[in-house]
């Protein structure tokens, strides 16, 4: 079992001509773990490959985590085992860690240290973060780089314009002294644009977070879209007024309960259809 996180070849066992394994080679963890982690094993494994089948990836290169609940006073967290494609990801292949980077299980795989220092920073700040996607996906790294960021320029904009924070770039994320000011800088709200670098969404579960940055990537998209037509002044933006009562219209969508049982038991039933396979 591996204790602590590691980035270097000689801790990790990884050099030239290492092999990650597929992870429909390796053993279930069904019965091996209680019914609340398999149950979010699932869930978590189920989010990656629906990011995958939403275009959502960057190979192997972003995350998806998942908190778990205490155990003996310890916060732990699932997170991606690296080398593994999200439309490949299996429950039981999934890595739980502590917010030091301790790998808490037996497992095959090594994690992202990158992954680490964003995750364990949203995990450790806030309670309610059931589930938090980071994406690098053009559209949504297309707004990051623009200097008004986000504009109300659509209804998918509005769900979430007065929900959503910025980070300003500090490369890439290996420094953990970044984490007090990605957390200060989150808040309290639930979307996070990080500059010149991808996307975040936080969730009470993982439906929620993932309906989240369904919405964020839509309103990303739309935003290059309409741009694409010229300058400024042949766009129509509306004003905070309305940008405002549309927030408030949609945020029943995004309570515990509401939204997320709507749209997860048919997107289990789609990945079933096409792509089954993550709950293993």
């Amino acid at each position: 079992m591996a204790t602590a996180l590691q980035t270097d070849n000689a801790a990790t066992g990884v050099g030239p001509g290492f092999l990650i394994p597929d992870p429909r080679d390796i053993d279930s963890l069904q019965n091996k773990v209680s019914d609340v982690e398999w149950q979010l094993r699932c869930d978590l494994a189920a989010t990656y490959r629906l990011c995958a089948m939403h275009g959502w990836t960057d190979l192997v290169f972003t995350h998806i985590s998942a908190r778990l609940p205490d155990e003996d006073g310890e916060e732990r967290f699932l997170i991606n085992p690296y080398g593994v494609l999200f439309d490949e990801m299996t429950a039981s292949a999934l890595v739980k860690i502590d917010l030091d980077g301790n790998i808490k299980q037996d497992t095959p795989y090594f994690i992202n240290p990158a992954g680490f220092t964003i995750h364990s920073a949203v995990h450790s700040a806030r309670e309610d973060a059931g589930c938090v996607i980071h994406v690098h996906t053009p559209y949504g790294i297309a707004v990051s780089v623009q200097k008004a960021g986000l504009r109300r320029y659509t209804q998918f904009a509005m769900q979430i314009h007065d929900d959503l924070a910025y980070h300003d770039y500090e490369g890439i994320a290996l420094d953990l002294d970044e984490r007090d000011r990605l957390i200060n800088d989150l808040g309290e709200k639930n979307l996070l644009i990080l500059r010149n670098h991808g996307t975040l969404t936080v969730g009470q579960n993982c439906a929620i977070a993932f309906l989240r940055m369904y919405i964020l990537e839509n309103a990303c998209k739309t935003q290059i879209l309409a741009q694409s037509v010229g300058s400024e002044e042949h766009l129509h933006e509306e004003n905070a007024d309305m940008g405002h009562r549309v927030h408030q219209q949609a945020s029943a969508a995004f309570q515990k309960g509401l939204g997320d049982n709507l749209i997860w038991p048919g997107l289990m039933r789609k990945l079933q259809r096409t792509n089954p396979g993550f709950d293993h």
